[in-house]
């Protein structure tokens, strides 16, 4: 199965899980030229910026590990641009989840990292 499908399927459990949590899903696959956001949501408040990672094995480390210094600043920035392109004032509270799914085992990081 190719890594694309795989993601899919995991950002699909990922969005029903949030969902069952309250959270309501706003847009799936945002991309932009600096990059992409996996899931972007609204919860208690805040618009919600998630990154989904799976790891199949221990082989590579966690999937939240997999969300190191350079992908959340990347995600800062598309973030950032999501929000002017929507028109969205810079106040807007956000915050940066993680849906780490190690095997079948799935985590919701909230407030993983901070802009």
């Amino acid at each position: 199965m190719n890594k694309r499908l795989v993601g899919s399927a995991y950002e699909s459990r990922a969005a029903a899980q949030l969902e069952a949590l309250g959270y309501r899903i706003v847009c799936r696959n945002y991309r932009s030229r600096l990059g992409e956001i996996d899931l972007i949501a609204r919860h208690q408040g805040y618009l919600v910026f998630i990154e989904v990672k799976y790891r199949a094995g221990e082989n590579s480390g966690s999937a939240a590990e997999a969300v190191d210094i350079k992908k959340q600043k990347r995600i800062i920035r598309v973030a950032r641009w999501y929000l002017m392109e929507q028109h969205l004032p810079e106040e807007t509270p956000v915050r940066f989840d993680v849906v780490a799914f190690d095997g079948t085992q799935a985590k919701v990081i909230q407030d993983a990292f901070w802009a």
